[in-house]
């Protein structure tokens, strides 16, 4: 039985030990092409940039070496400006799409949508417009960046290219959601977690 939670030799990572028998179903998945060579590309990332290289620099290395040519950027409203800086570094190697989750400006109050202020105009995030206007671009890769809990599940159904997380939305912790897991006061107060780190 799995219980990857529980365990504490890690023993699949040091001795190939398994606890979920390698299958059928996963030689076929990785012996597909293009699975196969977005797993050997990113093994090689690790393996030749291990420590070296931040994520943004990992992104670029990895569309470089998938001979990607345009990256998509699906943003969240509220890291505009990261989105900008984010894609001026991009555009230095790609073609580079951005979209905005407020992309066709719906109002919320027109598909029943929880408001934050209900005195005011509220645009909906749009993350199945943010994924079709992608698809329509025909990217190759796309990446996120802030999109809320929820959105963010809802974009990668409807993407047709790959898709990676560049920023993750955590308001209250500078998207940094980890800091919350650091946090020994946070998990015993919040949580009644153990301190287990």
């Amino acid at each position: 039985m799995m219980k990857c939670k529980d365990c504490k030799d890690r023993k699949c990572y040091t001795e190939g030990k398994t606890c979920f028998p390698w299958t059928e179903k996963m030689e076929s998945v990785y012996s597909d092409p293009v699975n196969k060579r977005m797993h050997a590309t990113s093994t090689a990332l690790e393996g030749n940039y291990y420590m070296q290289l931040t994520r943004l620099e990992e992104v670029i290395k990895f569309a470089q070496e998938m001979d990607y040519k345009q990256i998509g950027i699906a943003n969240c409203i509220g890291l505009a400006r990261e989105a900008e800086v984010i894609a001026s570094i991009l555009e230095q190697f790609f073609t580079v799409k951005v979209v905005c989750c407020k992309v066709c400006g719906k109002d919320k109050k027109d598909l029943g949508l929880t408001q934050i202020n209900k005195d005011k105009y509220e645009s909906m995030c749009n993350p199945v417009g943010q994924a079709l206007y992608l698809n329509q671009e025909k990217t190759d890769l796309n990446l996120l960046v802030g999109l809320c809990v929820g959105h963010d599940i809802l974009f990668t159904k409807h993407s047709e290219a790959p898709v990676t997380t560049l920023v993750v939305k955590d308001r209250v912790l500078a998207h940094n959601p980890l800091g919350a897991i650091y946090s020994r006061y946070y998990l015993k107060n919040k949580f009644k977690v153990p301190d287990i780190l």
